[in-house]
């Protein structure tokens, strides 16, 4: 009964975090179509995806101390339900403002079923489960993100891209129903302390703020090569279909295999030669994309996702291994700084590709990733020095 009803549990937290994710790259794919459709520039078009990183960033840490202090079922199902509403919304409007307002929107809501989720599962679990039940939460975070652009794009070339929302509506209101029956009860005692004083000592220690720049930083470029992707390669040096498009987005699934990978690579060898290798492969990676060829362009996004997978497995690996408090808290400010940072690398790299094109794309994230190599190269100096 008990492997059953573990069975059951992983089941439930892959198909609640999976539909929730799957929401928000939906629009990734077709945003040339959107570009097209509603008459604006790559900019404002690409505010589909930033719009809900954006209100990821901003909800996260709030509803992460809700979820400390009330009932987990009540906000999952509040959270969804406006994920399902303004889904509903983005299928049938014709603004490009009503749009990008309800994906922002969808993002403000998306925590309660990924952060409070977390929450819930680590009160609510047994300490022997609570590892294999959150293996399934991180496989879900990239299954559902590479099925929301799969379906954006497929949808589109077979209908339209409107009905991907519906689509994603549907599948999260199964996944809410379920959840809403099957989810086990919460354990009665909840935390009460508030955890706000803790951000401030949190922000202080210099060690945890290179960790938030290293999140911070690589997704910025990652968002940005996978948003102007593809507008580079619907251009004229590729004339590349939306099914093909779409189709390259499967190289997201090498991040299911790099993410084990690196956290062995770290045990080993510390997680700033980590850190410092996803750089350098990232970085070289988005430099090949400059090739116009489409086999270079496939073996430069493998390189991207396994540069970019291997720096955030570390990057959290090593945040958790400096904590001794406030881990739930310290985690939530690491969430923060990784969507402000996907939010703020889709907005200005979007200027970038404006005033000059997929070089101005590829030359800022290559500036950016420096940061994350130089950070990288501190942290094996310090890692060494603390073995001696």
């Amino acid at each position: 009964m008990k492997i059953k009803s573990s069975i059951r549990l992983q089941t439930l937290v892959f198909c609640l975090v999976g539909a929730g994710f799957t929401c928000i790259y939906i629009t990734q794919p077709v945003l040339p179509v959107l570009q097209m459709e509603f008459g604006v520039n790559e900019t404002i078009a690409s505010f589909s995806i930033s719009a809900v990183i954006f209100g990821i960033a901003l909800s996260n840490v709030p509803l992460g101390i809700l979820a400390d202090r009330y009932p987990i079922k009540p906000i999952i199902m509040v959270g969804s339900s406006v994920v399902m509403i303004c889904g509903l919304l983005c299928a049938v409007t014709d603004s490009v403002i009503l749009l990008v307002v309800a994906r922002f929107f969808q993002g403000l809501s998306i925590p309660s079923l990924t952060t409070c989720l977390a929450a819930y599962l680590s009160r609510s679990v047994s300490k022997e489960r609570l590892n294999v039940v959150i293996g399934s939460y991180v496989s879900a975070t990239v299954a559902g993100g590479l099925v929301g652009r799969l379906l954006g794009g497929w949808i589109h070339s077979l209908f339209n891209w409107r009905y991907a929302f519906v689509i994603s509506t549907v599948l999260l209101l199964a996944a809410t129903i379920a959840a809403s029956r099957f989810l086990p009860p919460e354990e009665e005692e909840t935390e009460t302390e508030t955890e706000s004083a803790g951000i401030i000592a949190l922000m202080a220690q210099k060690d945890l703020l290179r960790i938030y720049a290293v999140a911070s930083a690589a997704f910025f470029v990652f968002s940005a090569i996978f948003n102007y992707l593809p507008f580079y390669l619907s251009g004229p040096s590729f004339q590349a279909s939306t099914e093909i498009i779409t189709s390259l987005y499967l190289s997201y699934i090498i991040g299911i295999i790099v993410g084990p990978l690196a956290g062995k690579l770290s045990n080993k060898a510390g997680n700033g030669v980590t850190i410092t290798l996803g750089a350098a492969v990232f970085g070289i990676s988005i430099g090949l994309t400059l090739i116009q060829s489409m086999l270079a362009i496939v073996a430069s996004l493998i390189g991207i996702c396994a540069g970019f997978f291997a720096i955030h497995a570390a990057a959290a690996g090593s945040l958790n291994r400096k904590l001794t408090a406030s881990r739930g808290l310290a985690n939530s400010l690491y969430v923060l700084f990784y969507y402000l940072g996907g939010f703020i690398g889709i907005t200005v790299s979007g200027y970038g590709y404006v005033w000059a094109g997929w070089p101005g794309v590829v030359a800022l994230g290559g500036a950016v990733l420096l940061v994350t190599f130089i950070i990288g190269i501190g942290e094996i100096i310090k890692e060494r020095g603390s073995r001696r």
